[in-house]
């Protein structure tokens, strides 16, 4: 018998999800590659990771994925033919892959996903796009031929997808180059200023997931080890939530800018339609406590968040491999509805 598979693959710049339609499980890791001496790989995912900032000089441990965009197609194809295979060892004949895409591609970066599908051991895959903000509506319940305008917020990894959806499709989108990344980032520089102890990004990860508030009144503390900025040496520091959380809220009160000045920009019969309904609100960043009650005082609209958060978007395209109907958002190159 011969049997056709479907997937649904997210590849985000700081996760990949993989749902597959044949066991109806979806898998989440690490979108990082570790790679010895330039050639040799040695983990993908999650194992990747867990070397991330420990490997020594020889092991590269990086991201392929950047700004939502596939950077080295070879590395990609590593990390999709692996993530596959752990979601069912038997992708079958033809296999149906749907990825999620950045709505603003150019056509190179629309071939970069046929390329990484063709390759490796699959057998005349049939490779289908479907821009992100429809996979996160689908997953949040928007009627996409019946809305006036709905915006969708989905603060990632690197960046921050604003799109607008009216007369089924994406009328609207835009990118800002702020994600968990930069929080991460700002965490640590933070940390180095007030602190003059130097830690690592994982270390400031940890610290945003326990610690970050916005608008909230609580007081907790963490010890951490990292570098001392004077002497070289290991030290232990003490980071408070005040800390975290003023570093956190001076990065998302840019995308707050941001999306009200998108919105400012809108027609005023889509602007109305949002400002009835609320902004929707996705994303691993949008784990931060407070985060949408934040924004909606900063902007001045309601805001719903999803409680998938990194989810909603394989949840959404899983939703569209099993629903026939809604497969009409799907597209191939040079056919986009």
């Amino acid at each position: 018998m011969i049997i056709h598979n479907a997937f649904g693959v997210d590849l985000g710049t700081s996760a990949v999800k993989v749902y597959c339609h044949h066991t109806g499980q979806t898998i989440a890791e690490k979108n990082m590659i570790a790679i010895r001496n330039g050639r040799q790989v040695l983990a993908v995912g999650d194992d990747a990771f867990e070397m991330y900032e420990k490997a020594p000089d020889n092991i590269q441990v990086s991201r392929p994925v950047m700004n939502g965009r596939i950077a080295d197609v070879a590395q990609v194809e590593y990390v999709l033919h692996t993530m596959i295979g752990r979601a069912d060892r038997s992708a079958g004949y033809a296999p149906m892959i749907f990825f999620s895409a950045p709505v603003n591609m150019s056509e190179i970066e629309k071939r970069a996903y046929y390329s990484i599908s063709h390759a490796g051991y699959f057998r005349s895959p049939r490779v289908y796009l479907v821009d992100r903000p429809v996979c996160d509506a689908i997953s949040l319940g928007i009627n996409i031929p019946q809305t006036r305008g709905s915006m969708i917020v989905n603060i990632g990894g690197q960046n921050t997808d604003i799109s607008v959806i009216a007369n089924e499709q994406v009328i609207i989108s835009t990118e800002i180059s702020i994600g968990g990344q930069h929080l991460n980032e700002a965490i640590c520089n933070e940390i180095r200023r007030q602190e003059n102890l130097i830690v690592g990004r994982r270390t400031a990860r940890r610290l945003k997931a326990v610690l970050a508030t916005l608008g909230e009144d609580i007081r907790e503390t963490r010890q951490v080890t990292g570098m001392n900025t004077l002497s070289g040496l290991p030290r232990q520091g003490t980071v408070s939530s005040e800390l975290v959380s003023f570093a956190v809220e001076g990065q998302i009160s840019q995308i707050a800018t941001e999306i009200r000045t998108f919105l400012e920009r809108t027609p005023p019969q889509i602007r109305e339609s949002v400002a009835e309904e609320g902004i929707y609100l996705t994303g691993g960043t949008t784990r931060i406590p407070s985060i949408d009650r934040y924004l909606k005082r900063v902007i001045g609209c309601p805001v719903n968040l999803s409680g998938y958060f990194e989810m909603c978007t394989i949840r959404g395209l899983a939703e569209l491999i099993r629903n026939k109907e809604l497969q009409k958002w799907a597209y191939t190159i040079g056919k986009k509805k």
